[in-house]
């Protein structure tokens, strides 16, 4: 991996184009190297986990909206929708935004997280939407897949976004930009404009994950793929966007981060080394923000000891979470969030409440993606009372594993102590989540499959999971007509349409 130091200059002092972030970004994207094959076999799995998310979620009211106003945008040779079968075809940018909102809606897919957090398997809907409509091949996916990776995980591991209240996907626009170029061959010129405009419209702030948490953080990282999907096609018509857009005087760094004495080391892979960032990322096991995956284990495990002692969750006096920064000021009582306590509060509020997450899992001993969110769980009694004696505070150990460069010690859990009401404690520490690499029981391709039978039961007959699970292993050696094999279909019956009135569905 090459270093490179970005800093804001002025105009006075224009940084040459060579050395700007965005065309390194765009060089590497350019740049035509093999793909390893454990990252093709990890890219296949992350297809595979994202469908299987996408069809738990194909008939929640937020991907139903979406998908309307996808529909009203047909294109024929465009790109599929999750349910609506190979025939229906829409343009790329709005099967992005569908699709996206899809895979994004029961926080249940992959992750990584470092200076700043991301869910880098937002970057394969409008990647795989654009290789459908302009007719690419399976092996030409995984490279633009691959690309996604990179560059979204490059740039989490080192420029904070939160910090200064900007949303995560201000990192996804140029890392899906950078991965549509690499998918259709675009030369660097192109894909540095398209890096450029994509960042400049989708530096959006976090009010989307504060407070009251609503549908929009479902349909932010689709925003961010549209957006990146115009962004290409705007300079594959030959047109310019802001530049320097990184390190330009009135650029993000300047105003947005750091400020024009910022200093930020990114790496980067080098002329003809391989991308294997994606080898990086771990996926979810329970639908749940992924900093609370390690503590859902731990809490089962500890609330399997509170019931064979024979305690009630009455006898619970406090329960204390130490844990990482981010953790506690995100998703815990360093929010100062009140609605992270709120029994009437939105499931994107709940799976954003670590201390709802633990009340649930030490009670139940289990995790599911609807059950453990229904109104009914979240204001049991019981349940209300346990949650509310749960707080967290962050410690330095917890942090500093949270940011450690090494993979053995970068860890993303915590330690539980449940004080009794007689005096007595029970505690426990789970670093990383069982289905973490280096977890107790780390996924692999029968995971993801499982992941996807369990999701799909009941929604998808068993001949569709059959075929679609066959053609998503196949992915390397689909041709460009065979893409659309990795669409799902529905029987018509079973796929909800919205009985609301927009403009794009306006009768005409």
């Amino acid at each position: 991996m090459r270093q490179y130091d970005i800093t804001v200059h002025p105009e006075s002092d224009r940084l040459p184009r060579d050395a700007q972030l965005a065309w390194q970004i765009a060089e590497v994207a350019a740049d035509p190297v093999a793909i390893l094959p454990d990252v093709t076999e990890m890219i296949i799995n992350r297809v595979i986990d994202n469908a299987s998310v996408a069809i738990a979620s194909v008939n929640r009211h937020t991907v139903v909206s979406a998908r309307a106003e996808a529909l009203a945008h047909a294109r024929p040779g465009g790109a599929t929708l999750f349910g609506c079968g190979p025939e229906v075809r829409v343009h790329a940018e709005w099967a992005a935004w569908a699709n996206g909102t899809a895979v994004r809606e029961l926080d249940f897919h992959d992750t990584f997280l470092a200076a700043e957090y991301s869910h880098p398997g937002d970057n394969i809907p409008a990647i795989l939407a654009v290789a459908q409509q302009c007719g690419r091949s399976g092996a030409e996916l995984v490279r633009g897949i691959a690309t996604g990776y990179e560059i979204q995980i490059d740039l989490v591991r080192a420029i904070c976004l939160h910090k200064h209240k900007i949303d995560h996907v201000a990192h996804l626009g140029p890392s899906v930009a950078a991965g549509i170029g690499t998918l259709l061959g675009l030369p660097t010129e192109t894909i540095y404009q398209s890096i450029q405009h994509a960042l400049h419209v989708t530096t959006a702030t976090r009010q989307s994950r504060k407070g009251e948490i609503s549908s929009w953080k479902a349909y932010a990282p689709a925003h961010a793929g549209k957006m990146a999907v115009e962004a290409v096609d705007r300079a594959m018509l030959g047109e310019t966007s802001p530049s320097p857009i990184y390190e330009g005087e009135d650029g993000v760094i300047a105003w947005m981060l750091d400020g024009k004495g910022a200093h930020y080391r990114v790496a980067l892979p080098e002329a003809g080394e391989a991308k294997r960032a994606i080898l990086d990322s771990y996926t979810k096991e329970h639908s749940a923000e992924y900093q609370s995956q390690a503590l859902i284990d731990l809490a089962f495990r500890l609330g399997a000891d509170v019931r064979a002692s024979g305690r009630n969750w009455d006898d619970v006096k406090d329960i204390l979470i130490e844990t990482s920064h981010h953790t506690h000021y995100v998703i815990g009582t360093g929010s100062n969030d009140p609605q992270k306590f709120d029994p009437d509060a939105s499931r994107e509020t709940l799976d954003h409440s670590i201390m709802y997450i633990v009340a649930v899992a030490l009670q139940d001993g289990a995790w599911h993606h609807v059950r453990s969110y229904a109104p009914e769980r979240a204001q049991r009694a019981d349940t209300v009372r346990l949650w509310r004696k749960i707080h967290t505070v962050e410690d330095p150990k917890w942090t500093a594993r949270y940011h450690a460069d090494n993979p053995a010690i970068k860890a993303f859990g915590g330690r539980i102590t449940i004080t009794f009401t007689d005096g007595t404690r029970l505690d426990g520490e789970l670093a990383v989540a069982n289905a973490h690499p280096l977890g107790a029981t780390p996924w692999t391709r029968p995971d993801y499959i499982r992941k996807f039978r369990v999701l799909t039961e009941g929604i998808l007959p068993p001949t569709e999971i059959e075929r679609f699970l066959d053609a998503a292993q196949r992915l390397p050696s689909l041709r460009a007509d065979q893409l659309r094999q990795l669409e799902i279909t529905l029987p018509p019956e079973a796929l909800k349409a919205t009985d609301r009135t927009g403009i794009f569905n306006f009768p005409a």
